[in-house]
């Protein structure tokens, strides 16, 4: 009789920091392979906010479409649960169609809560998560901070008041559970081990139900990913980032504390285009930005497990992942 692990499908993760290549492996890898690319970004799930995501052009699009962008109005919200539901809910339609789900992207807060569950958190709620932003504004974050004490003392202690995303996270789980946040935290679990959310908790009940491949994709030296990452930043801005971002303030509806105009770059974009400092000491912040997010990534990815590392820019990465694969299905094969 075979094994589950056998019967369970075949899932192939491509991860790394910001600007390390991931979509044109990703594209090569579909080329070669049965694959269906599923986003993994946190900030390529808004639509109108393609420049400064460097989210794949119409013509990489037309070469290798991807699946959750464009998802949400840059004025929603979408938790990492509400990613687990939607790639579940991919991955499930792309390996009924005999196909592979490749998953690629940075958000590696999605990654693991794809991998190992959200135990019972709750989606996130925009009714309730712009009740707690009126108050904020009203009322002051150090207000929220004090109510998070009162309600959750534990998560308070864990969660500073600066953290914005984290305490509106916090409140109003409690909100719409009746429960602090820190109760799912899993026993032992420290905050700083997880620097994406509040939400993490191991949950074996929920595990991913796939037979799962994963690369990691980076430069060899760091000098150069951020050399990578000043070019494209500089690229961006000449292909319209700061017309993007104008755009995007003259809705009336975002602010600058949302979640997606808090994405890397768009928060310094904005500061500037609403008179904060020069347009030189925007370029660098956030060129700084980008590399603080590089880091934070790869700090994740330093620690992950069952990791398959290629070099940004090596002519052989293809070709080493093919054969990881080839291999893979050869030995789950029993040939």
């Amino acid at each position: 009789m075979s094994s589950p692990a056998r019967q369970a499908p075949l899932a192939i993760l491509l991860m790394g920091p910001t600007a390390s290549g991931k979509t044109d492996l990703a594209m090569e890898l579909c080329e070669h392979l049965p694959c269906d690319i599923i986003s993994v970004d946190s900030a390529m799930i808004y639509r109108g906010m393609d420049i400064g995501t460097a989210k794949p052009t119409p013509e990489e699009l037309a070469r290798a479409p991807h699946r959750l962008i464009d998802i949400c109005d840059p004025a929603e919200t979408y938790s990492a649960a509400d990613f687990r539901r939607d790639a579940l809910r991919e991955m499930g339609a792309i390996s009924s169609a005999g196909r592979i789900p490749l998953l690629t992207g940075g958000t590696m807060m999605y990654f693991k809560a794809l991998l190992q569950g959200m135990g019972d958190l709750p989606a996130a709620s925009p009714e309730v998560r712009q009740e707690l932003q009126q108050l904020a504004v009203s009322d002051g974050w150090e207000a929220l901070h004090r109510q998070l004490a009162e309600v959750d003392p534990v998560a308070a202690e864990r969660v500073h008041p600066n953290n914005r995303q984290r305490l509106l996270r916090a409140l109003e789980v409690y909100r719409m559970t009746g429960r602090p946040i820190s109760s799912f935290w899993q026993s032992g679990t420290n905050i700083k081990d997880y620097p994406y959310s509040t939400d993490w908790q191991a949950d074996a009940a929920h595990r991913l139900p796939y037979t799962v491949l994963q690369f990691a994709l980076a430069p060899p030296q760091r000098q150069q990913l951020h050399d990578r990452i000043r070019m494209r930043f500089h690229a961006m801005l000449e292909q319209g980032f700061v017309e993007e971002v104008r755009g995007l303030m003259a809705r009336g509806d975002l602010t600058p504390d949302m979640p997606s105009m808090r994405c890397v770059g768009y928060r310094q974009v904005w500061s500037w285009l609403a008179g904060e400092g020069h347009y030189q000491d925007m370029v660098e912040q956030g060129i700084a930005a980008t590399r603080q997010l590089a880091k934070r990534q790869l700090t994740w990815l330093r620690k992950w497990q069952d990791v398959t590392w290629l070099d940004t820019g090596a002519g052989e990465n293809l070709a080493i992942a093919l054969k990881k694969l080839e291999s893979h299905t050869t030995l789950k094969s029993g040939r």
